[in-house]
Order: structure tokens, then sequence, then C-alpha cells
């Protein structure tokens, strides 16, 4: 399975939060799947330690290193057909992160790992 993680959920997985439901844990062990995390999650997550709304103990970049690189999961860079997508996208979600991480996945065919279940108004597969 191909899975794109909401922000949140790659930082309760890297931190072992215990809001994550076991099966996201089988989910993101289970060496089949490919697990990516949007370029805009990074961006998502730079905003708010600027903003003093997330702490992660590093600076951003040596963060992703360790925990996006170092496990194994890959970075889904904005393209602009994901862009072009949001002109088309209902207005279920505001959040402008959230919104572009519907368009990936959905542009890239990938289910998408988000305690958010607004996102299940749109053509996606989420996972919880």
């Amino acid at each position: 399975m191909r899975l794109l993680l909401d922000t949140h959920a790659f930082l309760w997985i890297v931190s072992d939060d215990k809001k994550l439901p076991e099966s996201v844990k089988r989910c993101f062990l289970d060496s089949g799947n490919e697990i990516f995390i949007s370029s805009a999650s990074i961006w998502e997550m730079a905003i708010k330690i600027s903003l003093g709304k997330l702490k992660i103990g590093l600076d951003l970049n040596a963060f992703v290193k360790n925990h996006v690189m170092g496990n194994d999961i890959g970075i889904l860079n904005i393209r602009l057909s994901h862009i072009y997508r949001l002109e088309n996208l209902p207005f279920h979600h505001r959040d402008p992160f959230d919104r572009l991480i519907i368009c990936q996945a959905i542009d890239e065919n990938l289910n998408i790992i988000s305690r958010d279940s607004s996102f299940d108004k749109y053509s996606v597969t989420r996972l919880w």
C-alpha cells in the first residue's frame, strides 16, 4: 500500500504518541507499505516552529534527516499537477496544507493516514 502521512500523523509516529492507533502503527511498520510525507508538511512544521506552536527538540533540517530519512519515508514534493487540482477541490476543508495533501493523495493515488475525518468528504481513502 502507498501511504501519505498527514503532518500530525508523522509527528505522532516519530514520537510514539499514545493517541496513535495500533492499526496506524502496524501500517507504518509494515515493510510492504511505501510511506511518504508531503513537502507541504515540512513547510507546515517550519511555520509552526517559527510561531512557537511546535517544539521538536532539533532544528528542522536535523529532524527531517533523523525522522524522515532515518525511517525510509519518501518526501513527496509539490508538483504543478497537485497545485492545479486545488482549483477545483471543494472547500470541505479550509486548511491550506491539508488541502494540498488531499490533492497530492488524489493525484498520486495514495491513501492518507490522518485522524481528520473531514478528509472523508474527498475521493481519498483515509486510514486511522
